[in-house]
């Protein structure tokens, strides 16, 4: 395997294993210069000054927002509005759609496995408008039983909130077939890809998404920027999320005239930084392209899944098979509290997430109150697997209970 962690400026300062990439990735020294570059160089506000140095930050941000477009080819970059995060975005859709659209006759379509950022924005637009919450429960492989599709979804489905990639289970759900049912009731579709656009291709025409958000913090690029997808004629419709400086054309006393999508979505100074790394970030990702990723996470789940099944006590959430999970692995050990788990691996240098993942939904569902999780990225390698498998075996030991 290549040593991509050459690339990673932090693997040079630590040797912990990192082992929590569905929480946030690590940058690549060409992102961090990136970000550099740009306060450096190109120092200004991004779509206000019009002498040299203010055209120029316009420039790297409207690039980046093109770089965005083609990353998840969208037909336009004014498709594209840059956010904070997939949160930020699911609440830009959630206030300026949701709440503008819907009413008590209507059903909200939520996934169980959903993170709770797609799911609390639904429960405060159920309250505000009275449409109801209907979820789409899975089966314990993490996968949607086909007649739970079919119960779910109705003539008062409005609008679907769907999960691409769960964080617990690593499962990867079919959006697109669900989409096109949803589309078929008259509702609208937006896609939560925080986990799947660090891990594979996403194609919003394909997917026929009405819209979809994701982070840049788990794409390689700093924390502090995302981005939502939104066809054009939803975004043309709907009244911005924030109000305030540049998303104006016009301000009088006692009335505005707003800007054009996309700039009538971005309120305040933007993070023109975030966004020129967000750009360096997937021209990374893209360099190496998607083959040689996938596949390389792909063995390393692999690796990782059997090990895990090979040592007593531990218990996998979700399917069988490795490539349902997308480097994604979810456990329990018996009589340890994942939180022990956690502490356990951090004290031999590894690093995994332990809780509920921001998805308690789901693992009340399931009768399981927490997990630990490990989590892989393609800059992870064979000696990550054998440290993190060779600790885990210790576990059980340590809290007394023997082998």
């Amino acid at each position: 395997m290549k040593n991509f962690k050459a690339d990673f400026p932090i693997f040079s300062q630590t040797d912990a294993v990192y082992l929590d990439n569905a929480a946030t990735a690590q940058r690549p020294q060409q992102v961090l210069d990136a970000a550099e570059a740009f306060y450096q160089r190109h120092n200004a506000n991004p779509l206000r000054g019009l002498y040299a140095l203010g055209m120029e930050a316009t420039e790297d941000y409207e690039a980046a927002r093109a770089r965005v477009a083609s990353f998840i080819n969208a037909p336009s970059a004014n498709n594209i509005i840059f956010t904070r995060n997939a949160t930020e975005s699911i609440n830009l859709v959630a206030y300026s759609y949701a709440l503008n659209n819907l009413c008590a006759d209507d059903d909200i379509l939520v996934t169980i496995d959903a993170h709770h950022s797609n799911i609390l924005p639904w429960q405060m637009v159920s309250r505000q408008t009275g449409a109801k919450l209907v979820y789409l429960e899975i089966q314990p492989d993490g996968s949607y039983a086909p007649e739970a599709v079919d119960a779910a979804i109705s003539p008062r489905t409005k609008l679907a909130a769907l999960t691409q990639i769960s964080n617990v289970t690593g499962r990867l759900h079919d959006v697109a077939a669900i989409a096109r049912r949803v589309h078929a009731v008259g509702g609208v579709v937006l896609v939560d890809a925080a986990q799947s656009a660090p891990h594979m291709p996403v194609d919003v025409q394909a997917l026929d998404c009405d819209f979809l958000a994701f982070s840049g913090h788990k794409l390689l690029s700093p924390m502090g920027i995302g981005a939502l997808y939104g066809k054009a004629n939803l975004l043309e419709a709907m009244p911005p999320f924030l109000t305030g400086g540049e998303m104006i054309d016009s301000v009088s006393k006692f009335d505005a005239v707003y800007a054009p999508v996309p700039h009538k979505f971005e309120a305040g100074t933007v993070n023109g930084g975030g966004a020129v790394a967000l750009h360096a970030a997937i021209d990374y990702l893209e360099g190496i392209d998607w083959e040689t990723i996938t596949s390389r996470e792909d063995a390393l789940t692999e690796e990782c899944l059997a090990g895990m099944k090979a040592i007593p006590h531990v218990h996998i959430l979700g399917a069988e098979d490795a490539a349902d999970h997308h480097g994604i692995l979810s456990f329990t050990i018996d009589d340890v509290h994942p939180h022990d788990v956690a502490s356990i691996l951090d004290a031999d240098g590894i690093c995994v997430r332990a809780g509920h993942h921001c998805a308690l939904p789901l693992l009340t569902s399931l009768g399981i109150p927490s997990t630990a999780r490990a989590s892989l990225a393609f800059y992870n390698d064979e000696e990550d697997i054998t440290r993190f498998l060779a600790s885990l075996k210790t576990i059980r030991g340590k809290m007394g209970y023997g082998e």
